[in-house]
């Protein structure tokens, strides 16, 4: 990051990372998928009937919040079980559901 006197500047990278990050945080059943999750560590099934939507869908969104590192998959025997990757996932999706209850 650049800081020229008080002010911090983003690179190029960095905007485009955090771009594709709120890119990956802009679907609402992605929200509610995190939200799940933010409840502790879920399987599909598990996840589908918390966000009443089909394993199907549940399934492609994981894949996009895997590929962004915002969710990690843990194998069980047969069972794949997801949590939100770290702590910060979990900070940014609070702190942007007060940022709605809040207006």
């Amino acid at each position: 990051m650049l800081k020229p006197g008080n002010v911090t500047l983003i690179e190029q990278q960095q905007a485009d990372q955090l771009a594709e990050l709120f890119r990956a945080l802009s679907d609402p059943s992605r929200l509610k998928i995190l939200a799940a999750l933010d409840l502790g560590e879920l399987n599909v099934g598990e996840i589908a009937s918390l966000v009443e939507i089909s394993e199907s869908a549940v399934s492609h969104h994981l894949r996009g919040l895997r590929q962004m590192r915002l969710v990690s998959a843990r194998r069980e025997g047969r069972q794949v079980f997801y949590a939100l990757d770290d702590e910060h996932i979990s900070k940014l999706f609070h702190l942007g559901l007060d940022h709605v209850l809040h207006g």
